[in-house]
């Protein structure tokens, strides 16, 4: 039962990535951008499953904070969003598509084609799986410091043609997530750690080249 399970600590909060036998693995769907797998994992005792998943390259977002007259604000972005029908407010962010980028290099170049900024310094803010039970993506978020305009405005085109972008207090973006406002997932984590992280005078930062074993890239 588990109103009987013992009780546990910080020491005993760690993901743990493991590598269970794949009995059989095939491609069932290739896509423009992910592609579906099928595999036949064994859970050991609990027997032989056929799970389908979504292969995606990862991904990183960016919290770039800003302080104004003693105000710390960050930058969100409105973008529409077809597979959920939704303009939604989002961090900056971007695919982990370009071979050999380093993840940070990444975020900075997705944060000055997004938002033209350029931040001069960066620490690793958060780590999540976009939704384990179905897709391996992996996700990293940055925050960003010590902004600047970019040298050049970006073209943009698709949905990124109509991205709104907006100054908002981290206050006011904590606000919104607990009130139900923002649905994107990793923009809620990132606002979530950032003002978590503020609250503990951001001694939770990592370094920006932290390790990221729970990517397969950088195992």
């Amino acid at each position: 039962m588990a109103f009987d399970a013992p009780t546990g600590s910080f020491d005993d909060l760690r993901d743990e990535v493991v590598h269970l036998p794949v009995q059989h693995s095939e491609r069932v769907f290739e896509g423009r951008v992910w592609n579906v797998r099928r595999d036949r994992v064994s859970l050991g005792e609990a027997g032989v499953v056929t799970r389908d998943l979504v292969e995606h390259t990862g991904a990183v977002l960016v919290v770039a904070l800003r302080r104004t007259d003693g105000v710390d604000e960050i930058i969100l972005i409105r973008q529409y969003r077809h597979p959920v029908s939704s303009y939604l407010w989002e961090l900056p962010a971007g695919l982990l598509d370009v071979g050999g980028e380093a993840p940070w290099l990444a975020a900075a170049r997705e944060l000055e084609e997004e938002v033209d900024l350029i931040a001069d310094r960066w620490h690793v803010l958060a780590d999540s799986y976009a939704s384990p039970g179905g897709l391996s993506e992996a996700i990293r978020i940055y925050l960003a410091r010590d902004l600047r305009p970019a040298p050049a405005v970006h073209d943009r085109d698709g949905e990124e043609a109509g991205i709104r972008p907006l100054w908002v207090s981290l206050d006011d973006a904590y606000a919104a997530v607990l009130a139900g406002r923002i649905h994107n997932a990793g923009a809620m984590i990132g606002i979530l750690a950032a003002w978590g992280s503020r609250a503990q005078g951001w001694r939770t930062l990592r370094p920006v080249d932290a390790p990221w074993p729970e990517h397969p890239a950088y195992r």
